[in-house]
């Protein structure tokens, strides 16, 4: 308990104001190429570090019964999640509609479900889940409002959770494409 509160007040005064100053800095840059690419580098090295990660890549393992080595597994869902954090850098800085980037995400999830073996399915959810925990999305959240707020001007804290539903695609198609391979 008293672990859990000081994590959280560790991500409120580090995590958050260090990810809003980073999206306010490269937003400064003006060069969209850049935006992308320290949002994909910062949502691979966000997903690396979430613990989250090696406890369903010991759980894959069981189910896939070694035939997706673990290291694959975690850094096929890093970049997944880096994937989805570049996308939704481009999405913030280009002012795309975020439905339209969900309903294509979700068809490819749907058609590559198609052909994955089917015990692949709840896992690549599970990865899209787990990857949407306490150390990756807070600083999602904060690098996007960074971003927003100097493009936007103000307060652009809506941003984020935009952020949040383009980072649960990436994972759970890195793990959809893992069962198509492995499986």
């Amino acid at each position: 308990s008293s672990g859990l509160i000081l994590f959280l007040l560790g991500v409120q005064i580090g995590i958050l104001p260090m990810g809003e100053q980073m999206g306010e800095a490269l937003s400064k840059t003006g060069k969209l190429w850049i935006i992308v690419l320290f949002g994909f580098i910062l949502g691979l090295l966000a997903a690396i570090a979430e613990p989250n990660i090696r406890i369903l890549a010991a759980q894959l393992d069981f189910v896939s019964e070694g035939s997706i080595p673990k290291n694959i597994l975690i850094y096929s869902i890093a970049v997944g999640v880096a994937f989805s954090v570049g996308l939704a850098m481009l999405r913030t800085v280009l002012n795309l509609p975020l439905t339209r980037l969900l309903i294509l995400g979700y068809a490819l999830i749907f058609c590559l479900a198609l052909v994955a073996p089917s015990k692949y399915f709840p896992i690549s959810f599970d990865a899209g889940g787990l990857t949407t925990g306490p150390l990756l999305i807070p600083f999602i959240l904060s690098l996007g409002a960074g971003v927003a707020s100097v493009l936007r001007g103000g307060d652009a804290s809506g941003e984020g959770f935009g952020m949040v539903g383009l980072a649960y695609i990436g994972p759970v198609l890195a793990v959809l494409l893992l069962g198509v391979i492995y499986g």
